[in-house]
């Protein structure tokens, strides 16, 4: 398992970031862990929603100066 993956999703806004990171999931194998960063302030929100529908873990959520990390464990 790899917990240093990081996906940088700046810049993009609602629903893109989930969407590239429902994507990105669908090529790493069950249990291994993705950090995405993000600058869009509906990823509080849309990410962990996300995580629960999909049935992946939400590990961690750090606040950044201009965003979020959020640490995935794929499920």
């Amino acid at each position: 398992m790899s917990g240093d993956a990081l996906y940088d999703l700046k810049g993009l806004k609602c629903p893109l970031p989930v969407l590239k990171t429902r994507r990105r999931l669908t090529t790493m194998q069950r249990g291994e862990e993705l950090s995405i960063e993000t600058t869009d302030p509906l990823a509080v929100i849309d990410v962990p929603h996300f995580c629960n529908e999909d049935g992946h873990e939400l590990l961690e959520t750090t606040q950044l100066d201009n965003g979020h990390r959020f640490r995935i464990r794929k499920g």
